[in-house]
């Protein structure tokens, strides 16, 4: 599939082709969603945990008579309604959905969102930028032009270099290098542009089987 390139530093604009095998591809939410859980379970380990009534070390022993205390009917002190007593619905530390997601699952998934985004419209390559961008006003002009809003910019590290500076402060824009491409944050974004170098990565990396 050939697409035409965007351009920001007064270069003439390219034809890159890049391979149906990650632009033509159906979109499996469920599959998508299931390598999302799994990213978001392991973007962030939740660590904190308390312990629950069955886990407090101490007798279970019935501490009142069940009638004729004149009182609340109790069981033992792990109760969570004594100090010393369990938690009732506390955190419970780490526990993740999806442990393990083979890495050809991954590829998949992220290939048919970067298919999706296609599809939409919202799908666009920018040419690898050579002169440093030092104006904010110079590249939110660039991407009003390009009628562009609510974008991730996918970057080889180059481009980034010289863009990082006028698009860090647009609202409701990222930029990211490319071997940080995930799933969740082209879904978060509304629109995605790759630079000619970092599209290419990409896809020799999800075609690549041994990647």
């Amino acid at each position: 599939m050939k697409f035409k390139t965007l351009n920001i530093d007064g270069l003439k604009s390219e034809t890159l082709e890049v391979s149906d095998k990650l632009m033509n591809l159906k979109f499996n939410h469920k599959l998508v969603k299931y390598v999302i859980d799994w990213q978001l379970n392991h973007l962030k380990p939740r660590k904190a945990k308390t312990k629950q009534r069955n886990e407090v070390r101490g007798s279970t022993k019935k501490i009142v008579a069940q009638k004729g205390s004149g009182g609340a009917r109790h069981a033992s002190r792990k109760a969570p309604l004594f100090v010393g007593g369990g938690v009732a619905h506390g955190p419970k530390g780490s526990v993740y959905k999806v442990k393990k997601i083979n890495k050809k699952v991954r590829k998949l998934a992220l290939a048919q969102t970067l298919s999706k985004k296609n599809v939409d419209k919202n799908f666009h390559i920018l040419s690898d930028v050579k002169k440093e961008i030092k104006k904010t006003k110079e590249f939110n002009n660039f991407l009003l032009k390009n009628n562009i809003s609510n974008v991730l910019i996918v970057s080889d590290k180059d481009s980034k270099k010289n863009i990082y500076k006028s698009a860090r402060n647009i609202k409701n824009l990222k930029i990211i290098n490319e071997d940080g491409t995930n799933i969740y944050d082209l879904l978060k974004y509304k629109n995605v542009i790759l630079t000619s170098t970092s599209i290419k990565k990409i896809e020799s990396k999800i075609l690549n089987e041994k990647n």
